[in-house]
């Protein structure tokens, strides 16, 4: 292994500033060997070891997987993420850059001093990098868990000048570049509130205080229990009725004959379910998420209990579109994603193997079974000519992709359906995965997108599958998709 400091390179000539620079930095170093702090001698070594590679980092980070949440889901991600660009720029660039010795250890108390003092070079210190990586990247996504970690984060950076094996000056330096790769990963992964649409149009909803008058039907299929008891704590006189999926429905239903507001906990099917009893009966609806996928509730930027309470207490809603299908006798709504093709029939297939083998194994049991058929699962007339057909996605409002981030909406009420085709032909697995990087309006031989208000399909053969909020069904003949510009009323907080 070669050494990271040469001491053969001659010393740079005299500078004025940068002497004047080093001499404040080794006082401030002086200045702390000679300072003791209480409890500091004991704590603040073993806080720099449980640092070392990160491993203090990655704990942190299950700890915050461990609450359940997804916002803290999240955090732990951003953090992890942003800490492992701070170290691959510190290791590539920062090490290599400023040759630094690091400090004599004279000064330092023996019982401070790191049993494994480290080789590399002093400028800038990774510690200091990843800590502020780490507790940044956090608060970007989850600013009350970056509270938490900050003070972990400073005492750890505090460390390596405490125990002698950085200047002050190496520390700033790693913490700015920490701060800078956490910057640098929301630039390319935006925040969920980045994200979230602009809270209109503003509807005029019931304040409900303490939740009276809110009537919520908790899918128990979905694992709500625990939210479910979080918004009974935080709303006493709110009504809420645990359900088996079976009975969802129904108890929608009478529900809706005795309620101000209809609430629903649950995935995108329940919520969906839960949408159409509130259409007919024209109430407006309450939404927490509580299924395996929310997208409904985190693109409307409801999150958690607390932001659904006080959207309820305060009276604050807004109006969003509805997509809405026809075929023969079949009709029905979407809030989110309406589809025909590929997706329909992995969905089917996957059914078939999950309660056997588990629902990943499933889903990639299903992909290749479906890619690898010798037929194209949907034939249908676009423009006047009929052609085979992979997947026809449309979406209930425009679908953007936010830097390497997956597909998100910012507006629920922008009138328009997104329509993407991906064209029959052999190699379907490259066809779908070059329209799912391909840009929103793209056009290509493989696929193509559009966005318009009506969508009309002929030559669609009956019991063709058909897939809307996750859930299946078979058309009987053409197919009309359409919107419903601002018919549902939610509540969600408009700050």
């Amino acid at each position: 292994m070669s050494p990271d400091v040469d001491l053969t390179v001659p010393l740079p000539g005299p500078h004025p500033v940068r002497t004047a620079f080093l001499g404040l930095d080794h006082r401030l170093f002086e200045a702390v060997a000679a300072r003791h702090w209480p409890g500091g001698d004991r704590v603040l070594p073993r806080l720099s070891r449980s640092a070392n590679h990160g491993v203090l980092w990655f704990a942190a980070a299950a700890a915050l997987a461990a609450s359940r949440t997804p916002r803290a889901r999240r955090a732990a991600v951003r953090g992890l993420a942003s800490l492992g660009v701070a170290s691959l720029t510190i290791n590539t660039l920062g090490k290599r850059s400023v040759r630094r010795p690091r400090p004599v250890l004279d000064p330092v108390p023996l019982v401070r001093q790191l049993k494994r003092q480290p080789i590399t070079t002093s400028f800038p210190s990774g510690h200091a990098a990843s800590a502020a990586a780490f507790a940044t990247g956090v608060a970007l996504e989850s600013p009350a868990w970056g509270a938490a970690v900050a003070p972990v984060a400073a005492a750890v950076a505090a460390s390596r000048v405490y125990t002698g094996v950085h200047f002050p000056s190496d520390v700033l330096a790693g913490a700015a570049l920490g701060v800078g790769a956490a910057f640098a990963v929301r630039g390319l992964v935006p925040t969920r509130a980045q994200l979230i649409p602009p809270a209109r149009p503003v509807a005029e909803v019931p304040a409900l205080s303490g939740g009276e008058g809110l009537v919520m039907v908790a899918n128990l299929g979905s694992g709500t229990s625990e939210r479910v008891r979080a918004l009974c704590d935080a709303l006493p006189l709110a009504e809420v009725i645990e359900a088996e999926p079976a009975d969802v429905q129904g108890e929608l239903e009478k529900a809706a004959g005795r309620a101000r507001v209809l609430g629903v906990c649950g995935g995108d099917g329940t919520v969906n379910a839960a949408a159409s009893v509130a259409l007919r009966h024209g109430l407006p609806l309450a939404v927490l998420p509580g299924g395996t996928l929310n997208h409904f509730a985190y693109d409307l930027g409801v999150e958690d209990v607390r932001v659904l309470c006080r959207a309820l207490e305060r009276g604050e809603g807004v109006r969003v579109d509805v997509g809405r299908f026809t075929s023969g006798r079949l009709n029905g709504i979407f809030l989110n994603t309406f589809s025909l093709g590929v997706y329909p029939e992995l969905v089917r297939e996957r059914e078939r193997f999950s309660h056997r083998i588990g629902g990943w194994p499933a889903g990639v049991l299903a992909a290749v079974r479906v890619l690898r058929a010798d037929r194209h699962p949907l034939r249908a007339e676009v423009g006047g000519r009929t052609r085979p057909l992979w997947l026809l996605f449309a979406g209930n409002g425009t679908y953007h992709r936010m830097g390497l981030a997956p597909g998100r909406r910012l507006d629920l009420a922008d009138g328009r359906l997104d329509v993407r085709v991906v064209h029959g032909g052999s190699r379907p697995a490259l066809r779908l995965l070059s329209a799912a990087f391909a840009g929103p309006l793209t056009r290509s031989p493989a696929h193509a997108a559009v966005r318009v208000g009506r969508l009309r399909l002929a030559g669609v053969a009956p019991g063709t599958l058909l897939a809307y909020d996750g859930e299946v069904t078979e058309t009987e003949g053409d197919v009309t998709v359409e919107k419903l510009p601002e018919a549902l009323t939610v509540y969600r907080p408009l700050t």
